[in-house]
């Protein structure tokens, strides 16, 4: 069996470019999703935070996050089936980022790059910040960067559905199968192999396969520098009251929002309790030992927290820059990839699904211009560093 166009990941990514495909007007081929669970329980799209943000230091992830505000504001005119909306659930409440004395110039060299792409967002003195949120203690901040509109969170198992229902009414298939193997010959991916032996050939093999993206493009000799790094993360209830309550990113890089009748949050492990893993169990000591006092000190009312319930999910962490790899590879034509992107997967999704589309039907990304963040650095070792990870 054959197709055009064959994705290998399902989720987010994935289920966007299948979208954008079958949406394309300049685009006739049979596409393909292989997929090999499609309750997605453990997908990073489901176990994510469901944030988007303008603020990156990346131009590049700054242009593909305002796409995505977009898209979700008109979600209806874009992923509607049968006058059915997915329920995203938009919450427009913004990042706030927040810097001592020794991140300032990071945080003002940031917060240029953003205002001269037009991103909204606002620089606030510690004073105006302790005028904003009271709760919140500002005495050692030298100042803090708030995303007024384009920023917050959403349902992201909504909008991974959305963009695979709408993509199967549009006449792409799913299939739920486990690809072990990249077809190589000589310079050109043709197919791919799936767990039972089968294979399928295809025109062009798109690797949006998450943590799994390193094994399949080193089954076709292709080495990517990405790995899987676990993030817990808790939901936690509290008495204290935080009116207007954004994204909050303190300058340890812990982080917390309101979710329903609590509050998430969670923190990266420090970079020695850091190792590739693709387990599941929550990092219970981080919390105790490491967000938890970070919480406190910088809203006082959380020193009073309860554990309401917690989980682990999965970065696709690449290693050389916390960038994504997007696009042709240079030297072996038939496979696009979509990988490594260190945990803004999601918020990237719609214009991420738009620039393979794009690959597909006319060889270049033409809505952004992304060949900053192509394969080229990988094989040149030059990375494009995004400092704002959180």
């Amino acid at each position: 069996m054959s197709f055009d166009v064959l994705i290998v990941g399902g989720a987010a990514v994935g289920s966007a470019a299948a979208y954008f495909l079958c949406a394309s007007p300049d685009f006739q081929g049979r596409v393909c999703v292989l997929e090999q669970d499609p309750s997605y329980a453990r997908s990073a799209t489901a176990l994510s935070v469901a944030s988007i943000r303008h603020q990156f230091s990346t131009p590049e992830n700054i242009r593909l996050s305002q796409f995505g505000s977009e898209f979700i504001r008109h979600i209806d005119q874009h992923l509607a089936v049968d006058g059915e909306v997915p329920a995203l659930q938009f919450n427009e409440r913004g990042y706030l980022f927040m810097a001592t004395p020794p991140g300032l110039e990071v945080l003002r060299s940031n917060h240029s790059t953003q205002r001269e792409l037009g991103a909204d967002v606002c620089w606030l003195e510690p004073q105006e910040l302790a005028q904003r949120y009271p709760w919140l203690r500002t005495d050692d901040l030298a100042a803090a960067t708030w995303g007024c509109t384009g920023e917050g969170w959403l349902d992201a198992y909504a909008l991974l559905q959305g963009f695979r229902r709408r993509a199967l009414a549009l006449g792409a298939t799913y299939r739920q199968a486990r690809v072990t193997q990249l077809l190589r010959q000589g310079n050109r991916v043709k197919g791919v192999q799936l767990a039972d032996g089968e294979e399928l050939a295809a025109g062009l093999v798109i690797n949006a396969a998450g943590i799994g993206a390193t094994a399949l493009a080193r089954s076709a000799g292709i080495e990517l520098p990405i790995e899987s790094r676990k993030r817990s993360v808790f939901f936690v209830t509290s008495n204290a009251q935080l009116p207007n309550c954004p994204m909050v990113i303190d300058p340890s890089g812990a982080y917390f929002r309101p979710e329903g009748e609590g509050f998430i949050c969670g923190i990266a492990p420090p970079p020695h309790e850091d190792p590739a893993c693709e387990e599941f169990e929550v990092q219970h000591r981080l919390f105790d030992e490491s967000l938890w006092p970070l919480l406190a000190q910088r809203v006082p009312g959380f020193e009073a927290l309860r554990v309401k319930r917690s989980w682990a999910g999965h970065y696709d962490m690449n290693t050389l820059d916390h960038n994504a790899i997007l696009g042709p590879h240079p030297h072996v034509d038939g496979i696009l990839f979509a990988n490594g992107f260190s945990g803004h997967g999601l918020q990237h999704s719609p214009g991420v699904g738009r620039a393979l589309a794009e690959w597909v039907i006319w060889g270049e990304s033409r809505s952004i211009n992304l060949r900053a963040l192509g394969f080229e650095r990988v094989l040149a070792q030059r990375p494009l560093r995004e400092v704002n990870v959180v």
